[in-house]
């Protein structure tokens, strides 16, 4: 697997919500020193999940680029830009994100993941993937050969894509979706939770559940 970072490293984690939590769970079997939280939401609480609160976003600024990485830890929603938004803010101010990858991962020895990529527990990526930056793969998705997934994207929970399917940027996959081999979803694209696709869908789609009714629609 390429681009895994395995240097120790001191982490500042951005935002304090569910997904924090896991990731922070994932943080803890690792080597690296969680530092603190920054969300501005939560300032009145001394920590989080155990962690210390440092303030708003703004206290990442408060340590050189050379001396911390972040996890960017908000959420993923449809319709929801605040995640990719301070990651690009970030990113301007010459910070790096750390790649959190599950331990119980199963990735192929070939398989490419960017910065900032979020593997989560119980993921399974097969030979020739391709995960684009700061994208969040979560609980129990499974990737097979040669798929290509943009950055920015969020396959949630129980995601389930065949060989050389293509993700666009900045698209949602919602839980429990199934993709067959060799289709193509757009940039843009939100795709509803329990969906099926068997066709390519095109940029900027919001697609509510797309199942077969009968085989011939495959072919």
């Amino acid at each position: 697997m390429k681009n895994k970072l395995t240097i120790k490293k001191r982490i500042i984690v951005l935002g304090a919500g569910g997904h924090a939590k896991v990731l922070i769970e994932v943080l803890r079997h690792s080597d690296h020193e969680i530092i603190g939280i920054t969300d501005p939401y939560v300032l009145k609480k001394p920590d989080f999940f155990e962690v210390k609160i440092l303030g708003g976003d703004d206290q990442v600024l408060n340590y050189a680029p050379s001396e911390i990485v972040l996890v960017n830890a908000i959420g993923s929603t449809p319709n929801n830009n605040l995640r990719r938004a301070l990651a690009e803010k970030m990113e301007k101010e010459g910070y790096s994100f750390i790649q959190v990858i599950h331990s119980s991962a199963v990735i192929a020895t070939d398989v490419d993941i960017g910065w900032g990529a979020q593997i989560m527990a119980g993921v399974v990526m097969q030979s020739s993937v391709r995960i684009g930056a700061s994208c969040i793969i979560n609980t129990g998705v499974n990737i097979d050969h040669d798929c290509v997934i943009g950055e920015h994207c969020h396959l949630a929970p129980g995601v389930t894509l065949s060989g050389n399917v293509t993700i666009g940027k900045r698209t949602h996959i919602g839980t429990g979706t199934s993709i067959i081999q060799g289709v193509t979803v757009g940039q843009n694209c939100v795709i509803a939770a329990g969906s099926i696709l068997y066709k390519d869908v095109p940029s900027n789609t919001k697609l509510i559940q797309q199942r077969i009714t009968k085989l011939e629609d495959i072919y």
